[in-house]
This record gives C-alpha cells, structure tokens and sequence, in this order.
C-alpha cells in the first residue's frame, strides 16, 4: 500500500472524465477521503490552470472525512493534440497539531512528506448517432409547439356552428310568433272597439232578431283571436323552452 492510499484516497482514482462538446462549461467532480486519524492538508494542480476552474483547489481535511472537488472545464475549441498536455497532480500532507498559515505548511514542507498523486485528463466526443439525435430533438421541438399553436387555431366543432344556426331560427321563429300575436291583439281590440259602438247605436224595435244575431257574431269573432292569442302563447313556450335547455 503506497503512502497516498495511506494517508488518502481518490474518486475516481486514475483520471478525469470530461464529455463535450466543449461549448459551455463541463463540470467533474474528484472525491478526496481521509480515511487516517490525523488531519490532511491537500492541494489540487493542473499543468493548464487557464482551462480550468477548480473549487476548492487547497483545504484541510478532517480524519475519516471526505471533500468533494469541482474541476470545471471552460469552453474551447477542442483539439486532439492538445489533451495529453491536461494533466492534474493532488499533493498532500499530514497538518502539524496547530494550523495557523497555510502557505506556511505548504512552505515549510520537506519533500519527503509530501505525497501526490497524478490524474489523467480524458475527453470524450459524441458519437455521429449522438449528434444526429440531437439534431433530430431540435427539430422536432419546433415542430411539437407548431403543432400546438396550430391547434389552438384549428376551426370549432361542426356541432357547434350547428347549434348556432339553430339558434338563429329559434330566435326568428319567436320574434315571427311575436309579431302575430301582437296584429291578433290589434285585431281583438279593434273587434271589442266594434261592438262597444254597435251596443251603443240606437235600436229599434222591429230589430231585436238582428241584435241578438249580431251579439252571437260578436262573441264567436272576439273568442277566435282569444284562442289564436293563447295558441301563439303556447307556441312561444315550446320554443323559449327549447332556446333554453
């Protein structure tokens, strides 16, 4: 068992994963355990510190503890000859009892308590079939929300345009009922109009058949308008109901 497996372990413990492509920034991250009874001080190095962002890059950490490090790549233009100059070194060491300054641990060091260990930086590219599949998604994403905003504009139900023209002879219908009942009314006054001036008219004697015929006429032409009213009512009904429900 070397000294770093003593004194502390690496996740993962041989190298670093990177999957692009490296457009925006491709986070990794390194676990760092202490699995001895003394306190251990680390710090992370890289040989292209301008590629990467790593927090925390030094600390301390407590026995049978652990830390977890960040190791952000930033965007470039990848190129293959340039990965095998990405390289990362974790140097530790074991913290004095009373830690005041730690540039002063790192400082006062002697090079046989220092221990590291290297990490290899590995980039991995999508596949043709990734690239065609994310191709594929973004297309189809456009299509999806047209395909909802189409919807919302699709015409109404056949069914309904329907109801409305229903509607519409409905409406017709009662303000036609409307307008008979109201010239049935006209009619009816106008009869009752009649015989209240033919009462009045002076009677003679030998005329008293004629009279009673002509009340008899009277009666049957005021009650026939008075049947059309209340059929006209009964007709208006049935289709406000109708209207209605």
């Amino acid at each position: 068992m070397s000294k770093l497996e003593q004194i502390l372990i690496l996740e993962p413990p041989v190298d670093l994963k990177f999957k692009g492509p490296f457009t925006d920034v491709v986070t990794t991250n390194l676990k760092l355990k202490n699995p001895s009874d003394r306190k251990v001080c680390f710090k992370v190095k890289t040989t292209a510190p301008r590629r990467y962002c790593v927090r925390p890059n030094s600390g301390m950490i407590e026995p049978g503890s652990f830390i977890i490090v960040s190791v952000m790549l930033q965007p470039f233009d990848y190129d293959p000859n340039e990965k095998s100059k990405h390289k990362f070194m974790v140097q530790t060491i074991f913290a004095p009892s009373h830690v005041t300054d730690m540039e002063a641990v790192w400082k006062d060091a002697k090079p046989d308590d220092l221990m590291d260990s290297k990490l290899r930086c590995i980039f991995e590219l999508p596949s043709e079939n990734d690239k065609v599949n994310d191709i594929e998604s973004s297309k189809a994403t456009p299509v999806l929300n047209a395909s909802k905003q189409d919807g919302s504009s699709l015409p109404k139900p056949t069914s309904m345009s329907l109801d409305d023209t229903e509607m519409r002879k409905l409406m017709e219908e009662c303000k036609r009922l409307q307008s008979d009942v109201m010239k049935l009314s006209d009619e009816n006054r106008q009869l009752k109009d009649d015989g209240l001036r033919m009462r009045k008219a002076p009677r003679s004697d030998n005329m008293p058949t004629n009279t009673g015929g002509l009340m008899g006429r009277d009666n049957s032409s005021s009650s026939l308008p008075s049947l059309l009213v209340v059929l006209a009512a009964i007709f208006i009904g049935f289709f406000l109901g109708k209207f209605i429900l």
